[in-house]
């Protein structure tokens, strides 16, 4: 097994290359629903953490209210994929809301963006956005071409 120091640079650079994934969440009867997001992710002294800049619609909120766990499926036409099974939670505070934003104003190109280009996002304190911090639980890795080789495929479990 793959440690998380191992997988977090692999899962990085295939995630921020392919830059938007299908984020799921499940509701009370335990249905999957689905939605395209763009997180950032960033290596930290805790771990591995993804940011994603969203709202918190009446779905989102109930679904994270009945489950925290969310899955982030990245996928290319080349067939690579990268998958991080993640507990999430709103935030709140102004310091990180403002990190959220500043870390996806300032990423590196192609996953960085200005936030303030979606409609009602003004500046970190808009109403209308509320970050999500991810923390995986389960990374997995896999090269298209490890579809036909079996080889390179990495994965984490905490």
């Amino acid at each position: 097994m793959t440690t998380l120091a191992e997988i977090s640079a692999p899962f990085i650079e295939m995630a921020h290359k392919i830059v938007w994934c299908n984020v799921a969440t499940v509701d009370k009867k335990g249905r999957p629903r689905s939605r395209v997001l763009h997180p950032i992710w960033e290596q930290t002294d805790a771990g591995l953490v993804g940011w994603i800049a969203t709202g918190p619609t009446p779905t989102k909120v109930a679904h994270l209210e009945h489950s925290s766990f969310v899955s982030c499926n990245y996928w290319s036409p080349e067939q690579d994929t990268c998958v991080a099974e993640c507990s999430a939670e709103w935030v709140t505070d102004a310091e990180t809301k403002k990190y959220v934003w500043d870390s996806l104003k300032n990423g590196p190109e192609p996953v960085g963006y200005d936030p303030a280009m979606i409609p009602g996002w003004d500046n970190p304190d808009s109403p209308g956005y509320l970050p999500l911090k991810l923390t995986p639980w389960r990374i997995r890795v896999m090269p298209g071409a490890a579809m036909l080789t079996g080889e390179g495929i990495l994965t984490w479990q905490g």
